[in-house]
């Protein structure tokens, strides 16, 4: 009988070397892990995914807001402050859920304590909500690190059926492993419960006796908010609050207000046409207004 094996062996190590070659070319369509980043490269990263693959991309500049600019809002940055002090100290501290009205300086408080504190390792991650899903490959990636670092979702807002929004509530407290010690979420949102709200959920509430059982819809939405341990609630600012925060600005930027009048009437008409008297609004009027004024002394030096 003829001796098949070589053959046998040659057809089996073609086969192989084949096999070997399709599994090259499949590995480059395959999602590779994410690579930790220089973390000295900066305070403040974004967390973005190109072509499947996630990354730390470090933001070239950062804003530097700093505490002591922040008026009106004293209350909320000694919260936030105290949190954040202890957390980088190594001790327990809270995730931070920050809401209420718009402008009021929410993004800009946790802007504001990344920079006091950047120096004692503090480093912020900001993640949007679209990719909220990849949360636990973040806290996975810096888990070893000897930073400790802010999950920040500024403006957030769920659909019941959103896929960010089960991956929050589970790195916040559902997961059957427990949160890095060295990470902390800091959200901020318009909304106290994260997600809309309707009348007709009202309708699932049981009275039993005295007792006011809220209806399992409602439960599902105060179940995501209830898992932050520290709210801070954010209130519209009145008209002295704007007004001393306009004039804080205008100084800031190198421009000594005018006639205390002409100012007063100026910044409230810019309010007035933007319907608020937010800390936002109030920081574009100062930059209009200094603008403005450098732009006159610029032109009458000139002409002189």
């Amino acid at each position: 009988m003829p001796n098949t094996a070589p053959d046998t062996a040659n057809a089996l190590a073609s086969l192989l070397v084949r096999a070997e070659s399709l599994l090259d070319r499949l590995d480059g369509f395959l999602p590779r892990p994410a690579v930790l980043p220089d973390l000295t490269a900066s305070i403040a990263f974004r967390w973005r995914r190109r072509g499947g693959v996630g990354a730390l991309v470090p933001v070239a500049h950062p804003h530097r807001i700093a505490l002591e600019d922040l008026q009106g809002v004293e209350t909320q940055a000694s919260q936030i402050d105290a949190n954040t002090r202890q957390f980088v100290a190594g001790l327990t501290a809270n995730n931070v859920l920050l809401t209420g009205a718009r402008g009021t300086g929410k993004s800009s408080l946790v802007k504001a304590v990344l920079n006091r504190y950047a120096d004692h390792g503090l480093r912020l991650i900001e993640v949007e909500k679209m990719d909220l899903v990849d949360l636990p490959e973040i806290v996975d990636l810096v888990a070893e690190q000897p930073e400790r670092f802010v999950i920040f979702c500024d403006d957030l807002s769920f659909e019941s059926d959103e896929p960010g929004y089960k991956a929050l509530k589970a790195i916040l407290d559902g997961s059957i492993a427990a949160t890095s010690e060295n990470v902390l979420i800091y959200a901020t949102s318009n909304r106290r419960h994260l997600m809309p709200e309707y009348m007709h959920e009202n309708l699932e509430t049981k009275y039993i006796g005295e007792e006011v059982h809220p209806g399992e819809t409602v439960e599902e939405k105060i179940s995501l908010s209830e898992r932050f341990g520290l709210w801070v609630s954010f209130y519209p600012f009145d008209q002295d609050h704007y007004l001393s925060i306009a004039r804080h600005w205008v100084g800031q930027l190198g421009v000594t207000p005018g006639a205390d009048e002409d100012f007063r009437r100026e910044a409230l008409q810019w309010a007035l046409a933007r319907g608020s008297r937010s800390g936002r609004v109030a920081w574009h009027f100062a930059r209009d207004y200094a603008g403005r004024r450098k732009l006159e002394l610029h032109e009458a030096a000139k002409s002189s």
